[in-house]
């Protein structure tokens, strides 16, 4: 049976590393693990917010509107 949103059981969360600074205007910063996902925010808050926004999207980036989650073991 596929679902299309994993339960709270099933939900996989990834901790990395936030790497930041502050720039003449905004805070900045990427993933360590990920260099090359990099934004920026006004609070950190708002940065930390970007950065999981930005991942999402580069782990979602081509996969259809359509598509479905199912969780496996590896």
């Amino acid at each position: 049976m596929y679902r299309t949103q994993p339960s709270s059981l099933e939900a996989v969360v990834s901790k990395m590393t936030m790497i930041y600074w502050r720039g003449e205007k905004f805070w900045l910063g990427k993933l360590k693990e990920h260099p090359e996902i990099m934004t920026q925010g006004r609070t950190l808050k708002e940065l930390e917010t970007n950065l999981r926004d930005a991942y999402r999207m580069m782990i979602l980036e081509d996969v259809p509107q359509d598509h479905r989650e199912k969780a496996i073991a590896v």
